[in-house]
């Protein structure tokens, strides 16, 4: 990388998972809004084609008169070609396809168990975890050979689990989870902010929390907008819109299968007394399926929505055709930022300018002191050149301990089980989960996972073909 005039050339980025339709096309269009970062990136997919196609979307971009940074994509053929000489390497892949998640969400329905994500925690949490940690170790391995000093951001989920399998192969590794699910609560906060006071265009940034707990299940412990406790004014807020909930501008919000009014968040607020800080799709799995997955009649009265997998797959035949008019010509990137914060992160990193952001980490510096040092967890970090400071957040609070330590205690659990193609300790983990417990017993539990292994087995490691053999008998 070179410095000059106060900003970032010739920086290398590595991009695994280079072949998305989508996330991809919202990284480029960051990238090409940033005058102070320009260079080469490089695309490693499984399906070259695809990575061969967003090679060529992205320097039609890049050749455009609108765009300030400017960048060379380069699809690559293996993962040492890519990772070579890289300074940055992000890391967004779908681990195995969505017919492997299809079994990941929906096949615990026939044992009364629904998932509005699948890819974090529960069931479909733990078995997608299987198929990923094994890609991790693989990625890890090739990182520690051949860019060992660069920074690695993660996107992919399960979160933590992928944090903590990097940081397992390669201790040394300078890697970290980026999500934006807290930017989704701050922006509420920002809304309430101006329907309280009247006051306008309010930046999400500008809510300032403090971060505590385990990806897609943080929470809020301190909030303030201008030096103001934002508390008081969120208790009002809630009592205002607890009963339809709250969705602004957006009428047509049960047709987005992503989108929610909020009321699971508002509810954990009033039991608990502290901000739930992700969206409710996810925070629902987190808590004990007969509360708020208990069927889908109990979600709908919360007012958030299934994801379903044929949503999923629909939703990818648009893309697809989308990445065909992007490679034709026929369509141009929409240069308009995502709202995520990745090209930021990385120009702090380069010393371009400092800032805060939530981050996923191991918790070895005690960031959150009665969460165990092994779990990674999610708090605010002090992003600068070469550094990521973690801040410490203190406790997770008394309330909600018992609800946020199990998913961070299994974290070491559903690991081994990964590498080690261990039955018994994923089966312990799924039946530590509470949207499980509350909902099968361990039978049914051992039945249910074998099963879901069962479909995902192509990629997985052989010994677990005679882990459910044993099992079987």
């Amino acid at each position: 990388m070179n410095y000059n005039n106060g900003a970032m050339e010739n920086c290398n980025i590595a991009y695994v998972g280079g072949g998305s339709r989508g996330w991809a096309w919202r990284l480029m269009a960051d990238l090409a809004l940033e005058p102070k970062l320009s260079g080469k990136i490089s695309l490693y997919d499984i399906d070259f084609n695809a990575a061969k196609n967003n090679e060529i979307i992205g320097n039609k971009l890049s050749e455009r008169e609108d765009v300030v940074g400017k960048w060379k994509y380069e699809a690559k053929n293996t993962l040492k070609e890519a990772l070579i000489g890289a300074d940055f390497v992000i890391i967004s892949i779908l681990p195995g396809t969505f017919d492997e998640m299809y079994y990941d969400v929906h096949l615990p329905e026939k044992y009364g168990i629904w998932q509005s994500v699948g890819d974090t925690t529960g069931a479909g949490g733990i078995v997608r975890a299987l198929r990923t940690i094994p890609m991790y170790v693989e990625i890890a391995e090739a990182i520690k050979e051949y860019c060992p000093e660069a920074w690695v951001i993660n996107y992919t989920n399960p979160m933590s689990l992928c944090i903590k399998t990097l940081y397992h192969v390669f201790p040394e590794i300078k890697a970290f989870g980026c999500c934006h699910e807290v930017f989704g609560t701050q922006k509420l906060l920002s809304n309430m902010v101006e329907e309280m006071t009247g006051e306008k265009d309010i930046k999400r940034e500008n809510i300032h929390v403090n971060v505590v707990g385990v990806n897609h299940f943080t929470w809020f412990t301190e909030c303030s907008y201008k030096g103001i406790d934002l508390f008081p004014m969120y208790r009002e807020f809630i009592n205002k819109h607890y009963e339809e909930g709250y969705a602004k501008g957006d009428d047509n919000w049960m047709n987005n299968s992503f989108k929610s009014r909020e009321k699971v968040k508002f509810d954990l607020f009033k039991t608990y007394g502290y901000i739930a800080a992700a969206g409710d799709r996810h925070l629902a799995e987190f808590m004990p399926g007969d509360t708020y997955l208990n069927d889908p009649e109990t979600v709908k009265s919360w007012k958030f929505g299934l994801t379903t997998v044929d949503y999923r797959k629909n939703d990818l035949k648009e893309r697809l055709e989308k990445s065909r008019k992007l490679v034709q010509g026929e369509e141009k990137v929409d240069l308009t930022s995502s709202g995520e914060e990745g090209v930021l992160l990385i120009k702090a990193l380069c010393g371009l300018e400092r800032c805060i952001s939530n981050v996923n980490l191991p918790n070895t510096m005690g960031q959150i002191a009665n969460l165990p040092k092994e779990a990674v967890v999610e708090t605010n970090a002090v992003f600068s050149k070469n550094h990521i400071h973690p801040v410490i957040a203190g406790d997770v609070p008394e309330k909600i301990l018992p609800l946020v330590a199990p998913h961070a205690n299994t974290q070491e659990d559903i690991l081994k089980a990964a590498l080690t193609c261990d039955f018994g300790l994923a089966l312990k983990a799924l039946m530590e989960d509470a949207n499980t417990k509350a909902k099968i017993n361990e039978q049914q539990g051992r039945e249910m996972l074998k099963e879901m292994i069962k479909h995902t087995l192509t990629y997985l490691p052989e010994d677990w073909k005679k882990e459910i053999e044993i099992n079987n008998k």
